[in-house]
């Protein structure tokens, strides 16, 4: 019937027969799972993933063979950092890629580089081709928005993408969509917009975490009260309480206040770990550890690292895991965890242009050579900007291949080249965000423009660390050097 109907408008016999298949090649041929599928995606827009994902896995138990269901239950699991369920979810689906329909070929196709070979360039491919086969569709556009462009920095074309999905929505445009737009408007530093973007979509009574970009906002602005409330929001919602404890601990990291980070970093991980979801645990453990190496609390970071690696192991995972150490001086361990993300992630985009050449570039270091750290660090160039995908799943990460080449050039006695890569990282506070690089990063600065001769922004770069550090705790090794870094100063 759908065939002949297709003939009448005038539909070409070539694409009839491209793009006609029966129920039990494509899809799925089960009514009872077509159903859950439908409620689960549902259910999933209106009221988050957590109460989506069994219904998605009921849709999986009544047809085993229902591809689209196990590449979109991937997706999920992969948006709640567990890698390890959704790299499962998505292989299986792109075997079944011959059952599905042209569309969903697609999605699935897409799905398998972003979860599984990392390969963003591969994954925009998909999405271009399947916005050019499908020019009314809005959804190729929207995942344009996503992860593939605003992981590698890409936040313009993002935000063009989401707002050509949103014009081709018939519903204007989903939550999903006005979260990544407000995203990258924000890592623009264009916070007005993003905040505008949030008002549009709370009038559209779009449910979503919308006061994670808010907190996000209000921290770059400086808004404590503002911070608060969006945190007291956050910690209402149970399935968001873990992420904000995992903000306020970064934050509180940032400010030197290590004894609330350290409490509230135990909140962030406790709570994944209750309800099984390992890998974000490991992440939020393993971002303590980051933190904990820049301050120089050697005995911590293996602690932390160690515990990360054994509750849960991914790329992000080890990735910060194997940066901790290395900048702890544990170069054997980081160098052994470098090798496995070079062996098992061949093809992804962040693991190949961002991770190992940062991690090189610290081994490099560690052998005094910091000609080489800095040419390892060319192959990271293109991503300076880009969040990765530990910015996108951790908030934590970004820019660090920015700051092991300022720290390389300070090693290589060039003083004027390091301060310049610092104060990119200064300069782009609004990608860097919580991560507490950035107070290490004004540090550096200090200290390179020290060494260059420049004492009037030396002083000013100092005191800047110093407010940021005004309530942090009186027994940081670090604090007290630059304290008297600056009083040396003439």
């Amino acid at each position: 019937m759908a065939t002949r109907v297709r003939e009448r408008l005038g539909e070409s016999v070539v694409t009839i027969e491209k793009y006609s298949r029966p129920l039990d090649q494509a899809t799925t041929a089960s009514l009872d799972a077509w159903k859950a599928f439908t409620t689960a995606s549902q259910v999933y827009m209106s009221s988050g993933r957590a109460p989506a994902v069994p219904l998605f896995e009921r849709a999986i138990a009544i047809d085993p063979d229902f591809a689209i269901a196990h590449a979109r239950l991937g997706t999920y699991y992969s948006a709640e950092g567990e890698s390890a369920l959704s790299r499962q979810s998505t292989i299986k689906a792109y075997e079944l890629r011959h059952r599905a329909s042209e569309a969903e070929r697609f999605y699935i196709e897409m799905a398998y580089d972003r979860q599984v070979t990392g390969n963003m360039d591969r994954e925009m491919e998909t999405l271009e081709a399947w916005a050019q086969t499908y020019p009314r569709e809005f959804v190729p556009h929207g995942l344009l928005g996503a992860f593939a462009t605003r992981s590698t920095g890409r936040y313009e074309q993002a935000i063009a993408a989401v707002e050509r999905s949103m014009a081709l929505d018939p519903e204007g445009g989903s939550a999903l969509s006005y979260n990544n737009k407000a995203h990258s408007e924000l890592n623009l530093n264009r916070l007005d917009a993003a905040e505008a973007t949030i008002r549009r979509a709370e009038e559209r009574k779009l449910a979503s975490n919308y006061f994670l970009v808010r907190y996000l906002i209000a921290f770059v602005r400086g808004d404590g009260e503002g911070m608060r409330q969006q945190a007291a929001i956050a910690r209402a919602s149970r399935s968001t309480e873990d992420l904000i404890a995992h903000l306020e601990a970064l934050r509180l990291a940032g400010s030197g206040q290590l004894q609330d980070a350290r409490r509230t970093a135990a909140i962030a991980v406790a709570i994944p770990k209750q309800s099984g979801r390992l890998e974000r645990a490991a992440l939020f453990e393993a971002a303590t550890a980051v933190w904990e190496a820049l301050y120089g609390n050697t005995t911590a970071v293996r602690e932390k690292a160690t515990t990360a690696l054994a509750l849960g192991r991914g790329g992000e995972v080890d990735y910060a895991a194997a940066f901790a150490l290395a900048v702890s001086g544990d170069v054997s361990r980081s160098r052994a965890l470098a090798d496995n993300l070079a062996r098992d992630h061949p093809e992804d985009t962040s693991v190949q242009f961002m991770y190992l050449p940062t991690l090189r570039a610290l081994f490099a270091l560690d052998a005094r050579n910091p000609a080489a750290a800095i040419q390892s660090l060319q192959t990271a160039s293109r991503l300076d900007l880009a969040i990765g995908g530990i910015g996108f799943n951790g908030y934590f990460g970004k820019l660090y291949p920015i700051y092991v080449r300022g720290l390389a050039y300070l090693a290589a006695q060039q003083p004027v080249e390091a301060a310049a890569e610092f104060q990119r990282i200064v300069d782009h506070r609004s990608i860097v965000l919580v991560d507490p690089i950035d107070a290490f990063a004004r540090l550096q600065l200090a200290r390179a423009l020290a060494l260059s001769g420049d004492t009037v922004k030396a002083k000013s770069a100092y005191g800047a660390l110093f407010t940021l550090w005004k309530n942090a705790d009186s027994d940081i090794q670090v604090l007290k050097a630059a304290r008297a870094e600056y009083a040396r100063l003439p």
